[in-house]
Parts: C-alpha cells; sequence; structure tokens
C-alpha cells in the first residue's frame, strides 16, 4: 500500500459527509479497453508534450494518460511535481460506486478494493498506464483525451473518456477538465467526494497554507496547517476555505498554488516523515506534499461533468494576489438548476437522472426525511436575509424546512481525513420551517431567514 495515494472507504466517506459546514439543505417530508502489455514504471519512457512561455514550463506525459509531471519556473528548471507512482502527478480522479467495484474477471488490490469505482489518469497501482487517444499541441494549448485505468485493478479501462485543456497565462496554469462516462451500469450512486484535482509535489515543497477565517478576499491572515517539525501532514488533513485555494510551499514560502473557484473544502498533507522527508525529495522519491479541491457529486453512467482550475507558481503573496484577481468575491449564494445540479447531493432520495433539463426532478422518499443538500459554501447572514425558491411539489405533506448550518469556531481548523482527532460533529442547524401547496403547480415561495435567531 503506498501510503500517499488518498483514498477513502465508505467510513471515510461519511466522515467527510459530516463537514458540510456551511451548506443550505431542503428536506421534505412525503406521506407518498485495450490492453498494454506491461511496461515496469520505471523503464516507461516518458512521451512529452511541453509549454513555455518565458515564466513557467509545463509538460504532460502521454505515456501515462496526459497528467502533469512537470512544471517549474522557466529559468530555474526545478521540477515540482511528485510522480514516485501513477497515484501522484497533478491529474484526474473520481469515485462512484459500486464499492467494491470488481467486474467479472478483474484483478483487485485488496489494499485498494474499498474505494469503489476509481479511474484516474496516469494508470493504475499495478503499473498499466492509461491510454492517450488524442493530443494537440499549438504551442499556446495542450488537449489530451484518454482513457483512464481504474486504480485498484489490473489493467482495467474505464468506461469512460478524460478530457484536459491546458494554457499558460504568465505564472499560472488554466486547466479545463471533463469526465465523460458511458457505463453500462445505470445506478444513481450516492455522491462522494472527488479530487478536482489531485496534485502531488516534491519534498522540498511540504509547507500547505490556506485561508480558514471568516472574513475572506479582506487580506486575513493565512494558516499554516502543515509545516516542518509539527508532527503533522500524514494522515492528510481536511480543512474548509472560503478564499477557495491552497498552496504547498517551501522554506521561503515560494511554490505552487491550486485555485478552484467555488469550492470551499479542500485536503492536503504530506507523506514522508521528517528530516530528509519535509523539505528534500526529487520526482522520484517517495516524500510528497498533497492538496486537492473537493465537491461532493453523483456521477450519473453518462453524465458529462466539466471542472476548471488554476495552477500558480510564485510566492504566497503572489499566489494569493492571483486569487484575489481571478476570484468573483464573495457574494450572496444562488444556484440554478436548469442544466446541471450545481454540486447539491442528496439524502434517502434520488433525481431523474442525467441529462438534467430545465431543474431538478427529485423523487421524495415515501417512508423516510429526504434532502437536497447544496456544497459547502460561505456568505453573510446579513447579506441574505430572504431565501427565494421556485419549486412545484406533487405530495400530500404540507410542510417542509430549511437546515441552515452556521459558521463555527471549529470551521476555523484543520482536522485529519481519518484516525484520531476528527472534527468534532457539528452543532444542530437552524431549521425553519415553511408551507408547500402539493398539487405540482410551480411557485415562487419566499422564506424570510432575517427572523430566525442565530
Amino acid at each position: 500500500m503506498t501510503p500517499p495515494r488518498h483514498r477513502k472507504t465508505g467510513a471515510r466517506a461519511e466522515i467527510q459527509r459530516r463537514i458540510l459546514l456551511l451548506g443550505l439543505s431542503l428536506f421534505f417530508m412525503s406521506l407518498l479497453g485495450r490492453v498494454h502489455a506491461q511496461t515496469p514504471r520505471d523503464q516507461l519512457q516518458p512521451q512529452m508534450s511541453w509549454l513555455d512561455n518565458g515564466t513557467i514550463r509545463l509538460g504532460v506525459n502521454l505515456a501515462i494518460g496526459g497528467a502533469i509531471t512537470y512544471l517549474a519556473e522557466s529559468d530555474k528548471k526545478i521540477n515540482m511535481i511528485n510522480s514516485h507512482d501513477w497515484g501522484r502527478q497533478i491529474q484526474m480522479s473520481f469515485y462512484s460506486g459500486p464499492n467494491p467495484f470488481v467486474p467479472k474477471g478483474a484483478e483487485v488490490r485488496p489494499a485498494w478494493e474499498g474505494l469503489g469505482w476509481n479511474p484516474i489518469q496516469s494508470g493504475d497501482c499495478f503499473d498499466f498506464p492509461s491510454e492517450v487517444t488524442e493530443h494537440t499541441n499549438d504551442g499556446q494549448s495542450i488537449y489530451v483525451k484518454c482513457i483512464p485505468k481504474h486504480w485498484p485493478l489490473k489493467n482495467t479501462p474505464g468506461q469512460c473518456e478524460f478530457e484536459c485543456w491546458f494554457r499558460l497565462e504568465g505564472a499560472t496554469v488554466r486547466v479545463k477538465s471533463q469526465l465523460t462516462n458511458h457505463r453500462d451500469d445505470k445506478t444513481q450512486y450516492t455522491a462522494r467526494s472527488q479530487e478536482l484535482p489531485a496534485v502531488y509535489t516534491n519534498g522540498p515543497w511540504y509547507k500547505l497554507v490556506s485561508y480558514l477565517g471568516p472574513k475572506p478576499f479582506t487580506g486575513d491572515a493565512p494558516t499554516v496547517l502543515v509545516d516542518k517539525e509539527d508532527g503533522k501532514g500524514w494522515p492528510w488533513r481536511l480543512f474548509y476555505t472560503p478564499e477557495h485555494w491552497a498552496a504547498l510551499l517551501d522554506a521561503n514560502n515560494h511554490g505552487l498554488g491550486l485555485y478552484h473557484p467555488g469550492v470551499c473544502s479542500f485536503g492536503g498533507g504530506f507523506a514522508g516523515g521528517e528530516g530528509g522527508g519535509k523539505g528534500a525529495g526529487g520526482p522520484k522519491d517517495f516524500p510528497t506534499g498533497h492538496m486537492t479541491a473537493r465537491h461532493t457529486e453523483i456521477l450519473d453512467h453518462n453524465i458529462e461533468y466539466p471542472y476548471e482550475y488554476i495552477l500558480i507558481v510564485g510566492s504566497l503573496d503572489e499566489i494569493r494576489r492571483a486569487v484575489y484577481q481571478h476570484s468573483p468575491r464573495t457574494k450572496r449564494p444562488a444556484w440554478n438548476f436548469q442544466s446541471d445540479r450545481q454540486h447539491w447531493e442528496y439524502r434517502d432520495t434520488k433525481d431523474a437522472g442525467w441529462p438534467i433539463e430545465k431543474g431538478l426532478n427529485i423523487e421524495l422518499n415515501p417512508e423516510k426525511e429526504s434532502a437536497a443538500i447544496s456544497p459547502i459554501t460561505f456568505w453573510k447572514a446579513d447579506d441574505a436575509p430572504r431565501l427565494a425558491l421556485r419549486a412545484g411539489f406533487e405530495t400530500k405533506a404540507v410542510q417542509a424546512h430549511i437546515a441552515l448550518q452556521p459558521y463555527e469556531d471549529t470551521d476555523g481548523q484543520d482536522w485529519p481525513q481519518w484516525g484520531d482527532g476528527l472534527r468534532p460533529a457539528p452543532g444542530p442547524p437552524i431549521r425553519v420551517p415553511f408551507s408547500i401547496v402539493g398539487d405540482g403547480a410551480v411557485r415562487n415561495i419566499q422564506i424570510d431567514l432575517s427572523r430566525v435567531e442565530g
């Protein structure tokens, strides 16, 4: 088992679910591939596609699905990206059911069996690489399409495709990625936390930094989550950041930032020990820093799931300045479900499936309290005194409620993802009841939150 390959069992997914810190929930009560010859990792020859704008240099390896294996400042040429195994790099990675996922005739590595359905961009834990099927490089941008391999399984292609578009702007890499599923299994599985993307750095970039406070985009002091000799880093840390970024830095506070607009849930850390681990090591060495932006998503059998993020090379101040320049700032929350779920998930219910067309069509569970749950987000209560909901209900129930989870002091801290010292359960949510009419007609519903204590 390779410890830095971050994975969650069902129990870990439940831990992740418990930290939906600042979300919004609507509760409705109802009475009703190809085969490659195996090549050892150290013998597989890189097939690099390069971009260099004179400020930074980017390399994606076409021999392993087009994952990013090189990122450095153009003049220094010191690669920050770790490739000790094919679970590292900067790459796409997705999770869904069933769990375990072992198709007939497939061989699974027992250490990873609990991950379920898990295609990743580089290759599997048996050293079979993912296959690039398309690639272009016009000197300004790179495009790559690949058929990923399932990390826990031996030489098992996913019934899906990964696509990536890379473009350099100054000291940043702008990346668009997309998962396209065409699975035979049409089950709508429970939402799971996704790595958007998974980022692994070499040992010199060990210091994990982000902003965890309640005053985003004001220049308030950031937090060092993992540092030298602090006994932290492994297991990975989970944290909430309303500024949507994290960074892995060296001893001079210089390194790599990850900014994913709108994402407040991040994870990261360091594996490889103290001394010779934090602060030392190259692309093939074991020590590694890790960070990822996380949304909890339902991945339908036929979904097209795009996301975008920005990698930023520079000092901590430069990374945060770039985030501020790109960010739309904190604003009142709003979700429009015309064409997708807006990163919402469900409890004891499901919807009509993909594609989403003109809103969500959610089935109410006749025996349990159905819930639609927002992603972790952030806003000031004074800025949103009312909630406007446009929906229609077909049910005999006449009552529903909104559940709001306020910011707590524990939200400004980091917590290990598993093991000892897990984040305590948050306090009870604020519940605001409202009346509904169950005739199916779509109505505008105004819910006054300003009168609710807390």
